[in-house]
């Protein structure tokens, strides 16, 4: 449950957004407390997506709070809004690597971008810190094409990681992925938050994701949270809506 004696590094309140005449979130509240996976869970088209592009304001709700690290994200400019993202990690649904940079070079990119003055020693380390993080060292050298989906998928944490993000977003971290693979992400995941000490919002529908990554779970349908808790209090219902969610993904 939730863990009411601390204060929330991410707040949303009361959130709505429509596009046009199709409403998305139609008052939306999640806290999110320092040092937890809270996964949103919900069927494709759900707004799980919208929910997580309003935190980073690359979507403006139409009305609510959305409060991360003290901020309210659509009051930000653009120069306050850098330096909320720069404290965010996105693990988007494609991996979003450049196809003709290799490894090396997707992961020096955002680090020469954003922290001025860092030496070649400086760099190196931070790129062969975070490939050693994620198991993929011995890709350093090589480009996307090369590399499989999971290892695509864990080469984008890593992108993430580098910069050293106080929250993770992670977008449907385990799509397209097969079984094994999907159990190594999971397990990734959760080497990230104790390693970097990250909170995160994790973005899925795949059940055995949530239930493997996710100490709270907040279930998304028609546009509300119906349920929040454990996995095995969001699931312990007799609410079909959430029967027939839970039997559609077939968990053991």
């Amino acid at each position: 449950m939730e863990n009411s004696s601390k204060e929330p590094i991410i707040k949303i309140s009361d959130l709505y957004k429509s596009f046009g005449d199709l409403d998305v979130l139609k008052g939306v509240n999640l806290n999110v407390y320092r040092g937890e996976n809270v996964v949103v869970l919900g069927r494709s088209g759900t707004g799980k997506s919208v929910l997580i592009k309003i935190l980073v304001g690359l979507l403006t709700q139409d009305s609510g709070i959305a409060n991360v690290l003290g901020r309210e994200v659509s009051e930000l400019n653009e120069s306050e809004l850098r330096d909320l993202r720069l404290k965010i990690g996105f693990s988007f649904q494609n991996s979003a690597l450049y196809d003709s940079m290799t490894v090396r070079e997707n992961l020096e990119f955002p680090l020469v971008r954003n922290v001025p003055n860092l030496t070649r020693a400086e760099i190196d380390e931070a790129v062969e810190t975070v490939l050693e993080a994620v198991g993929l060292l011995q890709t350093i050298n090589q480009v996307p094409s090369e590399l499989s989906g999971g290892q695509r998928k864990r080469i984008g944490i890593a992108r993430t990681l580098i910069l050293k993000p106080e929250i993770m977003l992670y977008d449907e971290p385990t799509a397209g992925l097969d079984p094994i693979t999907c159990l190594e992400i999971n397990e990734l995941i959760n080497e990230v938050k104790e390693k970097y000490k990250t909170t995160a919002i994790i973005i899925t529908h795949d059940l055995t994701c949530a239930k493997a990554t996710g100490d709270r779970i907040a279930m998304l349908l028609d546009g509300i949270f119906v349920r929040q808790g454990t996995f095995e209090e969001v699931f312990k219902t007799e609410e079909e809506r959430i029967k027939s969610f839970y039997d559609y993904n077939f968990i053991q």
